[in-house]
């Protein structure tokens, strides 16, 4: 019974569905498709930028004032005018101990023969070396000056950034 009652009801909404008029709604859609025409605007014009090659070794510092930047260059000027007097020989065959920075060598002990004193400085690669005053080590030309039973005093000849040389003190102290 509860079936024949929902078939019924269903018949009836469906009647009521199927019946009407539907032209007022075409003529208004049509109306509005033909009133308005969607128009596009063209997109810009491209307009190609010109490449620029930004070269930093033809400016200067931004970062320095001109006043910095002109007394810098009237020390060069009169740097190279006056010379530095001295330079590292750069023509001298170089030692085994100035293939590596003076950080990285170690002094582990001291060697006494009559006058002569010597050191033994032991490198990264592990090879212990025995040097005397006059031998270089390090990468900065360093030259040993004095042997010391604790340290070795080395003068280096490092650049002073102004195209010429200065002349800088070191040591290399013993570890334990």
């Amino acid at each position: 019974m509860s079936r024949r009652w929902c078939l019924l009801v269903l018949g009836f909404a469906l009647a009521g569905c199927s019946g009407g008029s539907v032209d007022d709604l075409h003529s208004y859609v049509e109306e509005v498709k033909a009133s308005r025409k969607g128009r596009v605007p063209p997109l810009p014009e491209f307009i190609p930028v010109e490449n620029f090659t930004y070269a930093a070794i033809k400016m200067g510092d931004p970062f320095v004032s001109w006043q910095a930047k002109a007394a810098r260059l009237a020390k060069v000027e009169q740097h190279s005018k006056q010379g530095s007097g001295f330079q590292p020989d750069l023509g001298r065959r170089r030692e085994a101990l100035e293939g590596f920075p003076l950080d990285t060598l170690r002094m582990v002990g001291t060697l006494q023969r009559k006058d002569e004193s010597a050191v033994l400085v032991k490198s990264p690669d592990g090879l212990i070396s025995r040097v005397t005053v006059g031998n270089y080590i390090g990468h900065n030309h360093g030259r040993v000056v004095a042997i010391n039973p604790d340290k070795v005093d080395l003068i280096e000849i490092v650049p002073d950034g102004l195209g010429g040389w200065q002349k800088r003190p070191a040591s290399l102290v013993i570890t334990e």
